[in-house]
């Protein structure tokens, strides 16, 4: 599976490289990147920042790049790439996001700074930094969470 994180170049999108180790990871961000690929990931450019149209972007570069999964850590795109998933699931592309109608929930803006995060795909944990996270039921939860104490938030920069 080819994986798309947004804000590659943050210090948060590179931690969570170990929770794919089995997938090769595409580490992208807007502007000028510096161009590095291995066997297990790769950094590159998204182009110049239009926030008006992120979604279109996001979409766009995920076609062309043959992407299988999403996952976005700029808080401002949340909201449009959530509200955008239907649409990215039509070309066969995952959103690692909670449902459109449910992110207010999960989603604080500012600088999230959590002990641990676990990624979530349908409710089901499939890495945790926390290795006693409560085996309990997150039938809400998709995408990348940081959590203190059963307090979940989006992962975000």
């Amino acid at each position: 599976m080819k994986i798309l994180i947004t804000g590659g170049n943050n210090s948060k999108a590179l931690k969570l490289l170990k929770a794919f180790p089995n997938h090769f990871v595409l580490l992208a961000d807007y502007g000028e990147i510096p161009i590095v690929t291995t066997d297990k990931y790769a950094f590159t450019s998204l182009g110049v920042l239009n926030k008006e149209s992120i979604a279109h972007i996001l979409l766009n570069f995920c076609i062309t790049e043959s992407i299988d999964c999403i996952i976005p850590l700029h808080d401002f795109e949340i909201q449009p790439i959530a509200k955008s998933s239907v649409l990215f699931g039509e070309y066969g592309i995952q959103v690692l996001l909670p449902e459109a109608d449910n992110i207010d929930e999960y989603f604080k803006e500012g600088n999230n700074i959590y002990s641990d995060f676990a990624v979530f795909i349908a409710g089901e944990c499939i890495f945790s930094t926390n290795q006693d996270l409560p085996k309990t039921d997150y039938k809400d939860l998709n995408g990348i969470f940081g959590f203190d104490n059963q307090d979940f938030k989006l992962f975000t920069i």
